[in-house]
C-alpha cells in the first residue's frame, strides 16, 4: 500500500501493453487520469498525499490494444520542486516556510499544481486543482501546453477541481471564492473561453467545498462547517487548510441556486456533515435531491497527511447519503443512508444521467467497511435499492471507477468500469477492466510500474 503514496519519477511510453483477458471490441478511445506522483523536494517531502506533484497518465484502447504513456505536467511549481530543489508554492497542506513578516508584504503564490482532475471546455483538455489556475494539455501526447489566462471579473483564491455540465445547455459550471472582509463564492458557467457570472453568495466564515452538485435547473453548494477567517492566512503562518476549523455547531447548509437567474431558491441547514465528493443530484416536482459521499466530520483530511497514510492510520470512511432540500416550503433537510457500504471517489454514467434520475453508482470501498487497509475495493451501488456489489482481492488498492457506455447501451449500467488497481506486492500497477452490469473481470492491462494513488480521470470515446 505504501508504493501508492511514494515519488514515480519514470516517464514511459507502451504502445502495447500486456493484456490478460479480451477487451470489449467497441472500446475505442482514450482514459486520461490525473494525480500526484512527486513527494519530495531536495530531501524535504511535502506534507499531504493531494500536496505532490502532477502527473498524466494516458491509456489508449483501439481493436483490443491498449498503450500507456505518463508524463508530469510541466508547471513552475514542478519545475521549483524539480530543477531548483525547493517548495516555492503553497500546497494544500505544505507551505514555503515563507515568515509571517513576508506574508503582510508578499502576494501568496497560488500553486498551479493541477493534480487532480481532468475536462475538456470543447476546445482545450486542461488539468485542474482547486486554484484557478488551469493547466492546458495535448491529449494525446500529454505534453503540457500552458496555463489558463481567463481575462474577466471572476476572480478570486480557491475554486473546484469538478466543474459540471450543465444538463439541459452543456455549459461549464463552478464558483471560484474570494476571499476579504466579505468573501464571496462566484458561480459561473462558461461557454468556449468566455465565463459569465451567475450568482454571488457572500460568506463571513467561507467553507471548504471541494465540489459542488447540479440539476437541470439548479446548482447546490453544501457548505460544510469546516470553516476559515481569512484573516488566518495572514496572521497565522500556517498550510491552507490548516488554517480551516470543525465548527459542527453551524451545521451544514445547503444552498440551491437557479440556473436562470442566479437566484437563491432555498438556504437551509442541517446536522454537521463533511464530504469531499456528490455522487449526484437531481430536481424533483418540490425538491432537490442530493447524493452525497458523506463523512460525519473532517478528521479524514488529516489521516490522508503522508506519514499518517503510509503507516496505515485508521481511515475514516464515507457513506453513500441522501439529503432531500424542500423547495416548496421551509421544511427540514431530510437524509438517509443509501447502503452499508462505504463509497469514495464516486462515479456515474455522467453523460446520460448528470443532473437527472439515475439508478446506479460507481466507487472504492474498504472491504468490511475497515479502514486500517485504505480504499481496497470497487463498489457498485444501486441507490434505489442499496444493493451493492463488490470487487476486491487482497493486496489490490483500486483507484476511482470510471464508467464507459457501451455504444448501443440499452440499460444504465451496460457498459464497462476502468479502475488503475496497484498490486502492492509486485510494486506495479495494472488497468482493470470491469463489466459495469455483472462487476465481473473483462480484462486487465499490466503496467511497467507502480502508479501512484490518484484521483480523477476522464474517458473520451474515439468517435468524439
Amino acid at each position: 500500500m505504501k508504493a501508492g503514496f511514494q515519488t514515480l519519477d519514470r516517464e514511459a511510453v507502451v504502445d502495447r501493453l500486456d493484456v490478460r483477458g479480451r477487451l470489449p471490441s467497441w472500446l475505442s478511445g482514450t482514459l486520461v487520469r490525473n494525480g500526484p506522483a512527486r513527494f519530495e523536494a531536495d530531501g524535504r517531502s511535502f506534507r499531504h498525499w493531494f500536496d505532490g506533484q502532477a502527473m498524466l497518465h494516458r491509456f489508449g484502447f483501439a481493436d483490443g490494444v491498449v498503450s500507456y504513456r505518463n508524463r508530469f505536467l510541466e508547471t513552475p511549481s514542478l519545475h521549483a520542486v524539480r530543477d531548483d530543489g525547493r517548495i516555492a508554492y503553497a500546497e494544500f497542506a505544505t507551505d514555503p516556510c515563507r515568515s509571517i513578516f513576508a506574508r503582510f508584504f508578499t502576494r501568496p503564490r497560488i500553486t498551479p499544481n493541477a493534480n487532480v482532475n481532468v475536462v475538456s471546455d470543447g476546445e482545450r483538455d486542461w488539468a485542474l486543482t482547486e486554484t484557478p489556475i488551469a493547466v492546458e494539455f495535448d491529449p494525446d501526447t500529454l505534453a503540457t501546453v500552458g496555463l489558463s489566462d481567463h481575462r474577466d471579473a471572476i476572480k478570486g483564491e480557491v475554486t473546484t477541481a469538478h466543474p459540471h455540465q450543465a444538463p439541459l445547455t452543456g455549459d461549464l459550471v463552478n464558483y471560484v471564492l474570494k476571499f476579504g472582509r466579505r468573501s464571496v463564492y462566484q458561480v459561473y458557467r462558461q461557454r468556449g473561453r468566455t465565463r459569465e457570472l451567475l450568482a454571488s453568495l457572500p460568506a463571513e466564515r467561507p467553507g471548504y467545498l471541494h465540489s459542488f452538485a447540479i440539476t437541470e435547473r439548479h446548482v447546490v453548494l453544501a457548505i460544510f462547517p469546516l470553516v476559515v477567517n481569512p484573516l488566518s492566512f495572514l496572521l497565522r503562518g500556517k498550510p491552507f487548510i490548516e488554517n480551516y476549523r470543525w465548527r459542527p455547531e453551524l451545521g451544514t447548509r445547503f444552498v440551491v441556486i437557479d440556473q436562470t437567474d442566479g437566484s437563491v431558491v432555498a438556504d437551509r441547514r442541517t446536522d454537521a456533515f463533511f464530504a469531499f465528493h456528490h455522487i449526484n443530484a437531481y430536481d424533483t416536482e418540490d425538491a432537490v435531491v442530493v447524493d452525497v459521499s458523506a463523512y460525519p466530520d473532517a478528521e479524514v483530511v488529516d489521516a490522508l497527511y503522508l506519514d499518517r497514510a503510509r503507516d496505515g492510520v485508521e481511515l475514516p470512511l464515507p457513506f453513500p447519503t441522501r439529503y432531500e432540500v424542500d423547495l416548496a416550503g421551509d421544511g427540514p433537510v431530510r437524509s438517509r443512508r443509501l447502503a452499508d457500504d462505504a463509497l469514495e471517489l464516486p462515479r456515474i454514467s455522467y453523460s446520460a444521467h448528470n443532473g437527472r434520475d439515475y439508478r446506479y453508482a460507481y466507487g472504492v470501498g474498504a472491504h468490511g467497511n475497515l479502514g486500517h487497509d485504505f480504499f481496497n475495493q470497487l463498489v457498485k451501488l444501486d441507490v434505489r435499492t442499496g444493493r451493492t456489489t463488490r470487487w476486491h482481492e487482497p493486496g489490490r488498492y483500486p483507484g476511482e471507477p470510471v464508467f464507459v457506455p457501451a455504444p448501443d447501451a440499452r440499460a444504465e449500467d451496460d457498459g464497462v468500469a476502468l479502475s488503475v488497481v496497484l498490486d502492492a506486492d509486485a510494486g506495479r500497477s495494472a488497468l482493470l477492466v470491469l463489466d459495469a452490469a455483472t462487476f465481473a473481470e473483462v480484462a486487465r492491462a499490466e503496467v511497467p510500474h507502480a502508479i501512484p494513488f490518484g484521483f480523477h480521470g476522464r474517458f473520451t470515446s474515439a468517435s468524439h
